[in-house]
């Protein structure tokens, strides 16, 4: 029995019984410090610090009303862009003394309102990358709990936007100046605010350039969706595409080579994130590199902000991109070229 109970956790009981005084004054030492006596104060928190002892956060809610607890939520777990946007909002959480609860609502804007309704009593706030949810639900989850949204631009919710369309006219541009005439994109999933950006985005440059540029799409932001919209490019008689994520390029570009299709000398491929692998890929991936993990850290700043201060500004954050250029793109097909300008 004496080992048994060496080896249990303190309770908060322990700690008042070492001290003399109540299990509440050991709460409140902990949850409302104004409230106790100084001395006593320090009494409890030397004595916890010995036996051990850490206090619940959700406990310690109860009368404070804070968790120190914060909900981020994604829509794909196993997309690598989301591997280092979690990573730099844990660093951003740690720092500040927050534990981070992560929730995948796996591309489904029901699985996103329904973990949000779950959470709301055990977080203090949510941060929503890349968010399915529609205008009129973020704006009443932003009425019920502080929240903070990346790569969605929804007044008032407050925001951190990668600037991705700035990246996507870059690589039009770029694709352009190589004498590139016809454009695909493929289209990331249909409730996505950055794929609509970014179409608008390589439209635009598209007319003031005079290319033709055809959507496919919408599909999903995967490897596999990938590889099937790569049949669909060649289709369209195009000698680049533009997709929307790392994860579809790559997808295109397995496929194009198990085609025998030579990329780039045949077709240019642009993708956008520049995720962890992107340089490895057969040939080495032109992409939008983007400021992933400062985006997760900009994201848990704002919201602490808002929790610290309700009077805080509330106004988007926008990061910018640029497009690192590697060997997936390289001039037009000659005879493309001479077609256009003969």
């Amino acid at each position: 029995m004496a080992a048994r109970d060496q080896q249990r956790a303190p309770t908060i009981h322990d700690v008042a019984a070492r001290c003399g005084v109540a299990a509440s004054t050991v709460s409140r030492a902990f949850s409302r410090p104004e409230r106790v006596n100084a001395a006593t104060r320090q009494r409890i928190l030397d004595t916890a610090e010995q036996m051990g002892y850490q206090p619940n956060p959700i406990a310690r809610a109860l009368p404070s009303g804070r968790t120190r607890t914060l909900g981020l939520l994604v829509p794909d777990i196993t997309n690598p862009f989301f591997l280092d946007l979690i990573r730099g909002a844990e660093r951003a959480a740690a720092t500040a003394g927050y534990t981070l609860v992560l929730a995948d609502t796996e591309e489904s804007s029901d699985t996103e309102t329904t973990v949000v309704d779950r959470l709301a009593g055990a977080v203090d706030g949510f941060v929503l990358a890349s968010s399915r949810l529609s205008d009129s639900r973020l704006r009443a989850a932003y009425a019920r709990k502080p929240l903070v949204v990346v790569n969605r631009r929804v007044p008032p919710v407050p925001g951190v936007l990668i600037d991705s369309a700035q990246g996507t006219r870059q690589a039009v541009e770029h694709l352009a100046s190589l004498g590139h005439r016809r454009i695909a994109y493929l289209a990331g999933p249909r409730a996505s605010w950055s794929d609509a950006r970014r179409w608008r985005a390589l439209q635009t440059v598209a007319r003031r350039r005079g290319l033709h540029a055809v959507r496919i799409g919408p599909l999903a932001p995967t490897v596999d969706a990938g590889v099937a919209g790569a049949d669909a490019v060649l289709l369209e008689d195009v000698t680049a595409v533009v997709t929307f994520n790392d994860l579809l390029a790559i997808g295109v570009l397995r496929r194009l080579r198990a085609r025998g299709i030579d990329v780039p000398h045949q077709i240019s491929v642009v993708g956008c994130d520049d995720i962890f692998g992107a340089d490895f890929c057969h040939p080495p991936l032109t992409t939008l590199t983007a400021p992933i993990e400062a985006a997760g850290r900009t994201a848990v700043d704002q919201l602490l902000g808002l929790l610290d201060n309700s009077a805080a500004p509330r106004r988007d954050i926008v990061l910018p991109t640029r497009l690192t250029i590697r060997d997936s793109t390289s001039e037009a097909p000659t005879r493309l070229r001479q077609e256009v300008t003969g």
